[in-house]
C-alpha cells in the first residue's frame, strides 16, 4: 500500500466549519425520527443488520454483537458525493464514498443489539445523513454473506441530490483526496483509513486500490519541495 500514515500527515490540517450551504439546512429531530419511522414501517427487523463500505467500517459509532463479510449485488462504493463540510471547504470541497448504482460491492454487515431499534437507527441517521435535501440517504438493501442472504440498512447516493457528484475520472478523485481537508480532517485521512480497514478484513477494492496509490504519489510530489526545506 502505497498511502501511509506518513504521508497523509503531510497533508493533514483542520479548517473551520463552514456549516450548511446557503439553500440547505440541518435536519431537527423530529425529522430524523419521522425517518426511523419511515424505515421501521418499511421493515420492521428482528435482527438489525447495517451494511458498512466506508467510515463505518473504521470508525463505527454503535455497539453491534457480530459481524460478518457481505457482498450488495447492483451497488458499488464510489466517491460520487461532493462535500463543502467535513472533509472540505466550500473553497475546495471534497469527496466522500456512497453506494451508487451498478455492479457490487464487498463490506461488512454488523447485527445490532435487538433493543431498541428506534434508539440505535436515529443514532445512525445523525451520524450519516447529510445535510437537508439529503443526498446520502438510508434504505433496505438485500447483501449476500456465507451464511445466505440478508436485509441491511445501507446509506446510498441519491442520484437528485444537490451533494451527488457521479461518477468521476480517477485522476480528479485522486487529486481531490490528496489536497482537500474540512473540521473533521483531510480526505487523505479518510481514504488511508478506509482502505487500510477493508484490507484488514481482506477486502481488496480496485477503484480505492488505485486511488490510494494516485494519492500518495500526488502527495509526494506536492510536498517534496517543503519536505527538503
Amino acid at each position: 500500500m502505497a498511502l501511509n500514515a506518513e504521508l497523509v500527515a503531510r497533508v493533514e490540517r483542520i479548517e473551520p466549519d463552514p456549516g450548511p450551504d446557503p439553500g440547505t439546512s440541518e435536519h431537527t429531530d423530529g425529522e430524523f425520527d419521522a425517518v426511523v419511522e419511515q424505515l421501521l414501517g418499511e421493515h420492521r427487523p428482528e435482527a438489525l443488520w447495517v451494511f458498512a463500505y466506508g467510515s463505518l467500517i473504521w470508525n463505527p459509532e454503535f455497539t453491534f454483537v457480530e459481524q460478518r463479510l457481505a457482498t450488495a449485488p447492483g451497488w458499488h462504493r464510489s466517491f460520487c458525493m461532493r462535500l463543502t463540510r467535513w472533509r472540505g471547504t466550500r473553497e475546495f470541497p471534497a469527496l466522500m464514498l456512497a453506494l451508487d448504482r451498478g455492479g457490487s460491492c464487498n463490506g461488512i454487515v454488523y447485527r445490532l443489539p435487538d433493543q431498541d431499534h428506534f434508539g440505535q437507527l436515529g443514532l445512525l441517521m445523525r451520524r450519516e445523513i447529510d445535510a437537508n435535501p439529503p443526498t446520502n440517504i438510508p434504505r433496505w438493501i438485500k447483501v449476500k454473506t456465507k451464511d445466505g442472504p440478508l436485509l441491511a440498512l445501507a446509506f446510498v447516493a441519491a442520484p437528485e441530490g444537490p451533494a451527488y457528484a457521479g461518477r468521476l475520472p480517477l485522476e480528479r478523485v485522486a487529486h481531490t483526496l490528496a489536497h482537500a481537508a474540512g473540521h473533521w480532517g483531510s480526505s487523505a485521512q479518510y481514504l488511508f483509513r478506509t482502505v487500510s480497514k477493508l484490507e484488514e478484513n481482506g477486502i481488496r477494492d480496485r477503484n480505492l486500490w488505485r486511488i490510494q496509490d494516485m494519492v500518495a504519489g500526488r502527495i509526494i510530489a506536492s510536498t517534496a519541495s517543503h519536505s527538503k526545506a
